[in-house]
Protein backbone atom coordinates (compact mmCIF):
# COMPACT_ATOMS: atom_id res chain seq x y z
CA UNK A 1 0.00 0.00 0.00
CA UNK A 2 1.38 3.30 -1.09
CA UNK A 3 1.74 6.18 1.10
CA UNK A 4 -1.25 8.09 -0.82
CA UNK A 5 -3.43 5.25 -0.31
CA UNK A 6 -2.90 4.88 3.13
CA UNK A 7 -3.10 8.69 3.86
CA UNK A 8 -6.90 8.39 1.68
CA UNK A 9 -8.51 5.36 3.62
CA UNK A 10 -7.47 6.57 6.69
CA UNK A 11 -8.85 10.03 6.87
CA UNK A 12 -11.29 10.66 3.64
CA UNK A 13 -13.97 10.24 5.99
CA UNK A 14 -13.08 12.36 8.30
CA UNK A 15 -11.60 15.11 6.56
CA UNK A 16 -15.13 14.90 4.43
CA UNK A 17 -17.12 15.14 7.84
CA UNK A 18 -14.46 18.61 8.94
CA UNK A 19 -15.28 19.94 5.57
CA UNK A 20 -19.20 18.87 6.00
CA UNK A 21 -19.39 20.96 9.03
CA UNK A 22 -18.32 24.53 7.42
CA UNK A 23 -20.33 23.63 3.56
CA UNK A 24 -23.17 22.20 4.69
CA UNK A 25 -23.86 20.27 2.02
CA UNK A 26 -22.41 16.93 1.42
CA UNK A 27 -21.65 16.88 -2.38
CA UNK A 28 -19.50 20.15 -2.09
CA UNK A 29 -17.87 18.54 0.69
CA UNK A 30 -16.72 15.20 -0.99
CA UNK A 31 -15.82 17.17 -3.90
CA UNK A 32 -13.68 19.36 -2.08
CA UNK A 33 -12.31 16.92 -0.67
CA UNK A 34 -11.60 14.79 -3.61
CA UNK A 35 -9.92 17.58 -5.12
CA UNK A 36 -7.32 18.12 -2.10
CA UNK A 37 -6.74 14.49 -2.35
CA UNK A 38 -6.08 14.79 -6.17
CA UNK A 39 -3.64 17.60 -5.64
CA UNK A 40 -1.77 15.41 -2.86
CA UNK A 41 -1.73 12.52 -5.24
CA UNK A 42 -0.50 14.91 -7.97
CA UNK A 43 2.65 15.93 -5.30
CA UNK A 44 4.20 13.00 -5.03
CA UNK A 45 7.11 14.80 -3.78
CA UNK A 46 4.97 15.55 -0.63
CA UNK A 47 5.67 12.25 1.15
CA UNK A 48 9.27 12.15 0.61
CA UNK A 49 9.62 15.53 2.87
CA UNK A 50 9.72 16.12 6.47
CA UNK A 51 6.40 17.82 6.78
CA UNK A 52 3.10 16.37 8.87
CA UNK A 53 1.16 15.19 6.10
CA UNK A 54 -2.48 15.46 7.98
CA UNK A 55 -2.08 18.69 8.99
CA UNK A 56 -1.20 19.77 5.17
CA UNK A 57 -4.62 17.27 4.26
CA UNK A 58 -6.72 19.60 6.80
CA UNK A 59 -5.05 22.79 6.31
CA UNK A 60 -5.58 22.40 2.60
CA UNK A 61 -9.19 21.34 3.26
CA UNK A 62 -9.88 24.24 5.32
CA UNK A 63 -8.46 27.29 2.10
CA UNK A 64 -10.62 24.78 -0.02
CA UNK A 65 -13.86 25.37 1.98
CA UNK A 66 -13.06 28.81 2.54
CA UNK A 67 -12.54 29.69 -1.50
CA UNK A 68 -15.69 27.62 -1.72
CA UNK A 69 -17.88 29.21 0.91
CA UNK A 70 -16.37 33.05 -0.11
CA UNK A 71 -17.55 32.32 -4.04
CA UNK A 72 -20.92 31.22 -2.34
CA UNK A 73 -21.31 34.22 -0.81
CA UNK A 74 -20.37 36.79 -3.67
CA UNK A 75 -22.95 34.48 -5.85
CA UNK A 76 -25.99 34.63 -3.06
CA UNK A 77 -25.28 39.01 -3.24
CA UNK A 78 -25.40 38.94 -6.98
CA UNK A 79 -29.07 36.88 -6.33
CA UNK A 80 -30.02 39.59 -3.53
CA UNK A 81 -29.17 41.96 -5.74
CA UNK A 82 -31.07 40.72 -8.86
CA UNK A 83 -34.16 39.66 -6.55
CA UNK A 84 -34.38 42.68 -4.88
CA UNK A 85 -34.04 45.32 -8.68
CA UNK A 86 -37.15 42.73 -9.49
CA UNK A 87 -38.84 43.43 -5.92
CA UNK A 88 -38.48 47.00 -6.74
CA UNK A 89 -39.90 47.22 -10.15
CA UNK A 90 -42.79 44.74 -8.83
CA UNK A 91 -43.08 47.68 -6.50
CA UNK A 92 -43.14 49.70 -8.91
CA UNK A 93 -45.94 48.34 -11.34
CA UNK A 94 -48.61 47.60 -8.34
CA UNK A 95 -48.00 51.18 -7.39
CA UNK A 96 -48.45 51.82 -11.11
CA UNK A 97 -51.62 49.98 -11.01
CA UNK A 98 -52.70 51.22 -8.04
CA UNK A 99 -52.38 54.86 -9.43
CA UNK A 100 -54.51 54.27 -12.09
CA UNK A 101 -57.29 56.14 -13.39
CA UNK A 102 -59.17 54.13 -15.42
CA UNK A 103 -61.77 57.04 -16.52
CA UNK A 104 -59.77 57.83 -19.76
CA UNK A 105 -62.70 60.36 -20.09
CA UNK A 106 -64.51 60.13 -24.08
CA UNK A 107 -61.05 59.39 -26.02
CA UNK A 108 -60.26 56.24 -26.52
CA UNK A 109 -56.29 55.01 -25.89
CA UNK A 110 -55.85 54.82 -29.82
CA UNK A 111 -56.57 58.79 -29.69
CA UNK A 112 -54.50 58.89 -26.91
CA UNK A 113 -51.44 57.50 -28.31
CA UNK A 114 -52.25 59.36 -31.71
CA UNK A 115 -52.24 62.66 -30.03
CA UNK A 116 -49.14 62.11 -27.83
CA UNK A 117 -47.31 61.04 -30.85
CA UNK A 118 -48.37 64.40 -32.72
CA UNK A 119 -46.80 66.28 -30.44
CA UNK A 120 -43.63 65.34 -30.68
CA UNK A 121 -41.35 67.27 -32.63
CA UNK A 122 -41.26 66.55 -36.44
CA UNK A 123 -38.10 64.39 -36.76
CA UNK A 124 -38.66 62.76 -33.40
CA UNK A 125 -42.37 61.40 -34.60
CA UNK A 126 -41.22 60.61 -38.26
CA UNK A 127 -38.31 58.24 -36.36
CA UNK A 128 -40.37 56.86 -33.73
CA UNK A 129 -43.11 56.22 -36.43
CA UNK A 130 -40.46 54.41 -38.22
CA UNK A 131 -39.33 52.33 -35.30
CA UNK A 132 -41.82 51.40 -33.62
CA UNK A 133 -45.35 51.50 -35.74
CA UNK A 134 -43.57 50.48 -38.44
CA UNK A 135 -40.59 48.44 -36.90
CA UNK A 136 -37.63 49.42 -39.23
CA UNK A 137 -34.91 48.96 -37.73
CA UNK A 138 -32.74 51.87 -36.41
CA UNK A 139 -29.33 51.19 -39.23
CA UNK A 140 -32.10 51.19 -41.78
CA UNK A 141 -33.91 54.53 -40.57
CA UNK A 142 -30.28 56.17 -40.18
CA UNK A 143 -29.53 55.35 -43.40
CA UNK A 144 -33.22 56.56 -44.90
CA UNK A 145 -32.54 59.99 -43.19
CA UNK A 146 -29.07 60.37 -43.63
CA UNK A 147 -28.57 60.56 -39.87
CA UNK A 148 -26.09 58.11 -37.42
CA UNK A 149 -27.48 55.75 -35.51
CA UNK A 150 -26.75 57.60 -32.81
CA UNK A 151 -29.17 60.11 -33.90
CA UNK A 152 -31.90 57.47 -34.10
CA UNK A 153 -30.98 56.17 -30.76
CA UNK A 154 -31.16 59.94 -28.97
CA UNK A 155 -34.27 61.31 -30.94
CA UNK A 156 -35.76 57.40 -29.71
CA UNK A 157 -34.79 58.22 -26.26
CA UNK A 158 -36.65 61.72 -26.58
CA UNK A 159 -39.37 60.08 -28.04
CA UNK A 160 -39.66 58.21 -24.91
CA UNK A 161 -39.26 61.00 -22.02
CA UNK A 162 -42.18 63.15 -23.61
CA UNK A 163 -44.39 60.46 -24.24
CA UNK A 164 -43.53 59.42 -21.03
CA UNK A 165 -44.54 63.04 -19.73
CA UNK A 166 -47.63 63.24 -22.21
CA UNK A 167 -49.09 59.90 -21.37
CA UNK A 168 -48.29 59.97 -17.56
CA UNK A 169 -51.86 59.01 -16.25
CA UNK A 170 -51.96 56.06 -18.49
CA UNK A 171 -49.19 53.71 -17.65
CA UNK A 172 -50.25 50.40 -19.50
CA UNK A 173 -50.44 52.30 -22.47
CA UNK A 174 -46.31 53.39 -21.38
CA UNK A 175 -45.62 49.94 -20.91
CA UNK A 176 -47.39 49.08 -24.38
CA UNK A 177 -45.05 51.65 -25.99
CA UNK A 178 -41.52 49.49 -24.32
CA UNK A 179 -42.97 46.73 -25.55
CA UNK A 180 -43.63 47.43 -29.53
CA UNK A 181 -40.90 45.97 -31.66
Amino acid sequence: MTDFERLYITWYARVKNFALVYVKCEADAEDIVQDVFARIYEREDLFNKDINITSYLFISVKHACLNHLRERLTVSEAYSKYYETQRLEMQLMYDSLEQLDMNFSDESIETMLENAINHLPDKCRQIFIMSKLKGTKQKAIAQELGVSVNTVEVQMSIAYKKLREELKNCIPLLAFLYMMP
